[in-house]
């Protein structure tokens, strides 16, 4: 993969430097696999995966950490589905997520399709810093009836 060459690998620097992060090779090349494909949900082997098919030399723990640093720095938000399930997401806006328990992936929920309404008030000395609602799905059975 060649690295920091044409105008997308710049963005990629630019948007490293803007979150105070050093552009190393591995930082540049793995926000290059994370940003080429919109915004998206990925798990740290997911994209060691993709790293692996595109000949960029890291190893797992790298991407745990480079995941992290980048989550740390606002580039990603982190969507924890289960105790050892968890997604990076390329969109740190504030929304919801939909779990497919079948499939093990995560999608947007559209903003337009939830609303909430009366959030606790928080123990006292602390604030709401973000709510985060996952719903989680799976197919339906062959032998499922739905009621109409």
């Amino acid at each position: 993969m060649s690295i920091a060459h044409n105008a997308q690998d710049h963005d990629v620097v630019s948007k490293l430097r803007d979150a105070g992060l050093r552009p190393t090779r591995q930082r540049v090349a793995l926000a290059e696999l994370l940003y080429s494909k919109g915004n998206r949900h990925i798990s740290a082997e997911g994209l060691h995966e993709e790293a692996i098919l595109a000949s960029v030399p890291v190893s797992l723990a790298t991407v745990y950490n480079t995941l992290h640093q980048f989550t740390e720095a606002g580039l990603l938000r982190e969507v924890a589905v289960e105790g050892t399930k968890t997604y990076f997401d390329t969109n740190t806006t504030e929304h919801h997520h939909f779990y497919f328990e079948d499939e093990n992936r995560i999608v947007d929920i559209p903003d337009s399709d939830l609303s909430l309404i009366n959030l606790p008030t928080p123990p006292e000395g602390t604030e709401i810093s973000r709510v985060e609602v996952i719903v989680r799905v799976k197919k339906l059975g062959e032998n499922t009836v739905l009621a109409v």
